[in-house]
């Protein structure tokens, strides 16, 4: 079942958004088609779905998380990273200690290309091999598909850039948004967009666990942020005094609840109104998901662990999904510190094992829950790395490798193409696959992956350029818009 019926979009309906968002002040071509297609979702999604965006904030290594195993391209790892031999060293990591982690794809990759997970991401590993993870290879922001050579054009015109490229904060935008930092609407928001007339209760439909992000900010649909012991109260209406005054209190429940003349002071009135009604349901759905006749989730998610006690609120907040009205919801999660100029061999292991028991214990939550087929998650970043190392870590670069988790992923493989372990500046074939010191440059857009997923979400073919504004320079062979990773949309 897809999300969206077109045939819904009839032209009296069409000139009657155009007014209302007219007078909103909306930017029409992008706000008018997805508020079109937002209420073609009321009628069309009758299942449940949802998407988790992990974000890795920092720019994550990608060569020590997916990590080349067979035995010529890990001599070349090992090389490149002050290695020396299987024993690792430098940067690089022992081949032995890859072992437990090799991943088994149902089809081997061409040439004896071997990959392993990062010898703490043990659980990561046993979800590829078991069939529900895959790997998509060497993702990253792209405006264009784009060689070496145009890379280093000068002709901006014709090649453009990802814009601020290996800039933190620009990137995580871009990856989010398809826009430097700055933007106010994202990707995830977009499908936000469209889903909010089929949830009875809209305002969850975008769910942040993770503070504020670009990523679930739509043109209509607003990110609700919980934390991860439940929805934010407003603690001027709840708490029984303020400042240790009663009378205090209830002034400030008087003056947050009562209209007044001015509209601002009734936009905020409302806005603070929202705010309580938003506490009492999602506090309800959490309730029902541990109580009231629910069975309580007993899945057990590790302790000291701040990416695991996001997603063990997603599921929660899963759980509790009919109280909430949600038949199509967008969550965001994160975990912070991959910024590894140092201290790469000592740090990474904390962080990356942090990923692989929360990721693996949200899936184990979904097939308690029953809809494992229905939850995917996806891992994102500002940024690969370097393949060089800087004598203790490695620096900002661009591609990156990326885990996607669910039941409807068609698991067990690896998508897109394995690029050559090589950091030479040659006319060579095998250094055409990155643009200095190992930093791959991207054989799959953000918007490629992107727009793989909102096709299982639900969105038709047509309908994804309103969402990734750059997809329209994809879509040959060698940059299909569906990446294969996902199982049908319906």
């Amino acid at each position: 079942m897809h999300l969206l019926n077109t045939a819904l979009h009839t032209r009296r309906a069409f000139l009657q958004r155009s007014g209302q968002l007219a007078l909103a002040g909306a930017a029409l071509p992008t706000a008018l088609n997805l508020a079109a297609l937002g209420e073609a979702a009321a009628a069309t999604a009758n299942d449940y779905k949802a998407l988790v965006c992990v974000f890795l904030y920092g720019g994550n290594d990608y060569a020590n998380t997916v990590v080349t195993y067979d035995p010529t391209s890990y001599a070349q790892y090992a090389t490149v990273r002050g290695g020396a031999g299987d024993a690792g060293g430098g940067i690089a990591l022992a081949r032995a200690d890859l072992e437990r982690t090799l991943l088994k794809p149902h089809k081997p990759l061409a040439d004896g290309r071997q990959y392993a997970l990062h010898p703490a991401m043990a659980g990561l590993a046993d979800l590829f091999n078991a069939g529900q993870a895959a790997v998509q290879l060497n993702v990253g922001p792209l405006v264009v598909p784009l060689t070496r050579a145009q890379f280093n054009s000068p002709d901006r015109k014709t090649y453009p850039l990802p814009p601020k490229l290996f800039s933190h904060n620009d990137q995580q935008s871009v990856w989010q948004s398809s826009s430097p930092e700055g933007s106010t609407v994202g990707w995830g928001g977009h499908l936000g967009d469209l889903a909010l007339n089929g949830n009875t209760k809209s305002l969850f439909t975008c769910m942040s666990v993770t503070g504020n992000a670009v990523f679930l900010s739509g043109d209509s649909a607003l990110q609700y942020q919980v934390s991860t012991g439940g929805a934010v109260r407003v603690r001027a209406a709840t708490d029984g005094a303020v400042y240790g005054s009663k009378a205090v209190k209830d002034l400030m429940s008087q003056m947050i609840s009562e209209g007044s003349a001015h509209p601002l002071e009734n936009e905020y009135v409302r806005v603070m109104q929202r705010s309580r009604e938003a506490e009492v349901h999602v506090a309800a759905a959490l309730a029902g998901s541990q109580t009231g006749g629910a069975t309580p989730l007993v899945t057990e998610f590790p302790a000291n662990n701040p990416l695991a006690d996001q997603l063990k609120m997603v599921a929660r907040l899963i759980q509790g999904r009919s109280l909430l009205g949600a038949k199509r919801q967008v969550f965001m999660v994160s975990l912070g510190g991959f910024d590894l100029h140092d201290n790469l061999i000592a740090q990474q292991p904390v962080l990356m094992g942090r990923v692989s028991e929360a990721m693996a214990a949200f899936y184990r939550a979904t097939v308690e829950l029953g809809v494992a087929q229905n939850v995917t998650s996806f891992t994102a970043s500002d940024f690969g790395r370097t393949l060089t190392s800087n004598g203790d870590g490695s620096d900002h670069g661009w591609g990156g490798h990326h885990i996607v988790v669910g039941g409807a992923v068609k698991g067990r493989a690896f998508y897109g193409a394995p690029p050559p372990v090589s950091v030479g500046n040659t006319n060579a074939p095998q250094d055409q696959w990155h643009v200095g010191q190992g930093r791959l440059l991207p054989s799959t857009s953000v918007d490629q992956y992107a727009a793989t997923l909102a096709r299982w979400f639900g969105v038709e073919p047509q309908q994804l350029g309103g969402i990734l504004p750059n997809l329209r320079q994809f879509g040959s062979s060698a940059y299909p818009l569906d990446l294969g990773f996902m199982g049908p949309s319906a």
